[in-house]
């Protein structure tokens, strides 16, 4: 179901060819919602018994620009997850603490436990991607880590984490529109910031970090999947079947039952 979405390891992520207005061949809205609504059933199934077999996890990474639409995804795809055994983290400026460690050194402290889902709301990546653009680190920094991040992401994988890392592919006039609506709406208007000016004044560096970035970090561990999110709709239905595609490829196992209990009579 993920077929395009996906960037195969050693191939680049091309977003400037890439339509992120694109329906994706779904059929309409209507359709898409009930499907969407399935998928969320499932997911909540498939989670339930990653909770109980409590031996692997799953990291979902979204990436995207701003207005890209991170928060609607986690609330659309997310609905039906046991909140006990899923957490979702999004990284802001760093501490002294965190200052003071190596990058990744906040990121690893919070993936998931065995048996939950992780969400990262923004992720490693902006110590990679909006690093580089601001230029907070001199390029030979910026440009050794994708190779931290691909072996950061390979421990977490052999240790039983299946990554699941999306960029919600944005266009530029779609974004526009959004941060207008923020601005214009008084229970949106919170979320907007003059930094997002400032970065949005930066769109082709943005697209030309994400396209390296993605294109070197892409692997048969942790694959990149860069969805057209310009419409709600088309982007949480095609998140929903990715994830839920990898959960049935984890296929997890609730644990056997007590040989005993069937002889036991509740009193």
């Amino acid at each position: 179901m993920s077929r395009g979405l996906r960037v195969e390891p050693g191939s680049g992520a091309e977003l400037r060819s890439r339509n992120a207005d694109d329906h994706a061949g779904l059929a309409g809205k209507a359709e898409a919602r009930k499907e969407l609504a399935q998928l969320v059933d499932e997911l909540s199934l498939l989670h339930n018994r990653l909770y109980a077999e409590a031996s692997r996890s799953l990291l979902l990474v979204l990436q995207g620009l701003d207005a890209s639409g991170k928060d609607g995804t986690i609330r659309s795809v997310l609905t039906g997850v046991n909140p006990q055994g899923c957490r979702i983290v999004s990284f802001k400026e760093p501490s002294a603490t965190e200052l003071a460690h190596d990058y990744l050194w906040r990121v690893h402290a919070v993936t998931p436990l065995r048996g939950e889902i992780g969400i990262f709301n923004r992720s490693h990546y902006e110590d990679v991607v909006t690093a580089r653009v601001h230029r907070l680190v001199p390029k030979s920094v910026w440009s050794r880590r994708p190779r931290h991040v691909r072996e950061f992401e390979r421990i977490l994988s052999d240790e039983g984490t299946r990554l699941v890392k999306v960029f919600l592919h944005v266009s530029r006039d779609e974004q526009r529109k959004r941060l207008q609506e923020r601005l214009v709406n008084p229970e949106k208007g919170w979320k907007f910031r003059r930094s997002d000016l400032d970065d949005r004044a930066r769109w082709d560096d943005f697209m030309a970090a994400y396209d390296d970035v993605i294109g070197q970090t892409s692997t048969k561990w942790a694959p990149w999947y860069v969805v057209p999110a310009d419409h709600n709709w088309v982007r949480n239905l095609l998140v929903a079947r990715i994830v839920v595609d990898r959960l049935r490829e984890l296929d997890p196992q609730l644990p056997a039952p007590d040989p005993s209990l069937p002889d036991l009579t509740i009193q």
